[in-house]
């Protein structure tokens, strides 16, 4: 038995412990990571190199990929990955298109203009990560939604190979999103120079892109300095089944979740208790032919977890306490269940759904909020790109209007310069002949 398992009854309290993930950033991990930050505040460039040496084993005289590095790049590969990366940066810019928020203003009786001002930010920083993987995905997720959003200036920071160099298919995925101001950084490292600018590479208004705890501790340090988009602890899913799900699709729904990370979090949660043993000889089956068998073992083994319920409504319950990252409904049909899902990042509905379309080719985004965050967050969007100013216009008659009230609440908090504010201004406006002597 790979996988450990639970039993949750009608009626039974959802205890912490039962749904408890690896993630958030521990204080080892954040006191690395703020030494780092801070030596490259005060160091930039030359701090950069140190620890692209170190950790990433690379030279990196200069820091910024060259326009001839894309262009190689994009010769390099194939024409087929070529072909669909542009066929999935079509669905993403589609999907994303939606999204855009628009500016609105509304005129009430009496002279008052209120509304909302929809601004793009002006430069964004996206962390993609590298070195033992190459993650061409992650550039279009998070690339794509920026562009969409009208953002001036997008900056890409990626860890480089040991020979300096940055993985062609990366590269590639970043020509096809437009993105060409590259850099050869990772870790806290890139977070820092974002955050704070060096010689090389100019501070951005806000970081975006998973990474890994160093990269996450990272960017909680310098929230305030920049916005960011989430931290992001590893990834997860939870497959809700009954009796008519397949149990090999969910044995491999369930390794496609563990191959990204050891830490990974796979939760099967099902009504039909004979599917357990079912789905745990599937996966000893594909787990003979997995390339990544030693990973997908240890996370099962370690963060894996099956949960017979007693019916789908206890299900639901669970599924919404857990709040994963991505939710498969592997369930008798799946979209009348959707109204009573509350907490999941991504939601895939019906066998023909794996989470892996949602990764690459459906549309929405694949950076999503993990470690039960999806209780309160939402994936990254076209809103993570802009920012929103309120709007107030007031004629001399409105704010007459308006004027008592203003006065009263002001005068109740103490603050006097507020009401007085609202009452020069009607004393001052009642004498016209004043007014005008001093405007002239």
């Amino acid at each position: 038995m790979i996988m450990r398992r639970t039993e949750v009854k009608r009626g039974e309290a959802l205890r912490d412990d039962t749904f408890a993930r690896s993630g958030g950033v521990d204080a080892e991990v954040l006191s690395v990571a703020s030494h780092i930050v801070e030596d490259v505040r005060l160091r930039g460039d030359e701090a950069l190199r140190d620890y692209t040496m170190q950790f990433d084993h690379a030279d990196v005289p200069a820091l910024r990929v060259t326009t001839a590095e894309i262009e190689a790049a994009v010769s390099s590969v194939s024409e087929e990955f070529r072909d669909a990366i542009a066929i999935a940066a079509a669905s993403i810019e589609e999907y994303h298109e939606r999204q855009v928020p628009q500016s609105w203003f509304s005129v009430r009786e009496g002279g008052v203009l209120v509304g909302q001002k929809v601004t793009p930010i002006r430069r964004v920083g996206i962390y993609v990560p590298g070195g033992r993987a190459c993650y061409p995905s992650s550039v279009l997720m998070n690339a794509i939604p920026a562009v969409v959003a009208g953002v001036e200036e997008i900056a890409m920071v990626v860890p480089p190979d040991a020979d300096g160099t940055v993985n062609a298919y990366t590269l590639a995925a970043a020509a096809e999103a437009g993105i060409s101001e590259i850099y050869k950084v990772g870790g806290a490292q890139a977070i820092a120079a974002l955050a704070y600018g060096t010689a090389s590479i100019p501070r951005v208004d806000k970081i975006t892109g998973p990474g890994n705890a160093y990269v996450t501790a990272a960017k909680k340090l310098v929230l305030g300095e920049v916005g960011i988009d989430m931290l992001a602890g590893p990834s997860e899913v939870l497959i809700l089944a009954d009796e008519t799900a397949e149990p090999s699709f969910i044995a491999v729904d369930l390794m496609a979740q563990a191959e990204h990370d050891p830490r990974a979090s796979a939760f099967l949660v099902t009504t039909d208790p004979t599917l357990p043993d079912e789905v745990e000889e599937a996966l000893e089956v594909l787990l003979e032919e997995a390339p990544r068998a030693d990973v997908i073992r240890r996370s099962l083994t370690d963060n894996g977890r099956i949960i017979v319920v007693p019916d789908v409504r206890v299900a639901l319950d669970v599924a919404n306490a857990i709040a994963p990252e991505h939710l498969e409904v592997l369930m008798a049909d799946p979209l009348e269940l959707l109204g009573s899902i509350r907490n999941a990042g991504a939601i895939f509905l019906g066998p023909w759904t794996p989470e892996s379309v949602g990764d690459y080719v459906a549309g929405p985004n694949h950076v999503l909020p993990t470690g039960g965050t999806a209780r309160f967050s939402s994936p990254l969007s076209v809103d993570d790109f802009v920012k929103k100013s309120s709007v107030i216009s007031y004629s001399r008659e409105a704010l007459e209007s308006d004027a008592a009230t203003v006065i009263t609440i002001a005068s109740a908090e103490g603050l006097m310069a507020h009401a007085d504010a609202v009452a020069l201004r009607l004393e001052i406006s009642a004498d016209d002949d004043v007014l005008d002597e001093e405007d002239c």
